[in-house]
């Protein structure tokens, strides 16, 4: 079974400058994070494959899944555990061929047209959102808000990975929809205590996930 995990922590050096990729990886792993996504737009192919075989060798001690965002690439040549691509980047169906059916494919949606369009291309997650305004990517589709998110987990057979402006704030109203869990970017990485921050956000997703559980009989 593939380990998609409930908490991903999108790690990043461009919001804040104190941390590393690699520390902040390990500092969220340490904080309950289970899936370490490594998202970096600037700098060469040689140094993005060193950061990211340093990341995925930290990943797989700590037992946290390792994807790797848009670079196909990079995730071939660092063993990443998968790939997360948006809709404009490297097609899903081609990235599947490189990569295998073992490894973890996730896609980006905004629309339901999108989810649709990832889910028939054969996406194992989808990164839907943003739920919430966002400052952390300045691509970021038209606010969804938690009615459509639910609406949309409800719809669609993939676990459903939120994202977009959460925090510890509104994570359990956005896990209260029903997604499979939530990523998130500056209410971890831009923390004074990026450890903290994540152990904060897994407590609220454990405490939403236990309260969506069916009692045992």
């Amino acid at each position: 079974m593939k380990k998609i995990g409930r908490l991903h922590v999108l790690t990043d050096t461009t919001l804040q400058h104190r941390f590393t990729h690699l520390e902040l990886t390990e500092m969220a792993i340490d904080g309950g994070t289970q899936t370490i996504q490594f998202r970096q737009k600037k700098g060469s192919t040689r140094e993005l494959i060193k950061t990211a075989t340093a990341m995925k060798r930290l990943c797989a001690s700590k037992g946290a899944t390792f994807i790797v965002n848009d670079r196909i690439d990079v995730a071939i040549a660092a063993e990443a555990d998968g790939v997360h691509l948006g809709q404009n980047d490297f097609p899903i169906p081609l990235a599947r061929k490189l990569l295998g059916t073992d490894r973890i494919i996730g896609g980006s949606a905004a629309t339901p047209e999108e989810m649709e369009t990832c889910i028939r291309e054969g996406a194992d997650y989808v990164g839907f959102g943003p739920v919430y305004p966002t400052g952390s990517k300045d691509d970021a589709g038209p606010v969804s808000g938690i009615d459509r998110l639910k609406r949309i987990v409800q719809s669609t057979p993939v676990p459903v990975i939120a994202i977009g402006g959460i925090d510890q704030n509104n994570a359990s109203h956005v896990m209260g929809a029903g997604t499979h869990g939530i990523a998130v970017i500056s209410s971890v990485c831009c923390r004074d205590d990026p450890q903290k921050a994540a152990r904060d956000l897994y407590h609220v997703i454990e405490a939403a996930s236990a309260e969506q559980s069916p009692p045992l009989e």
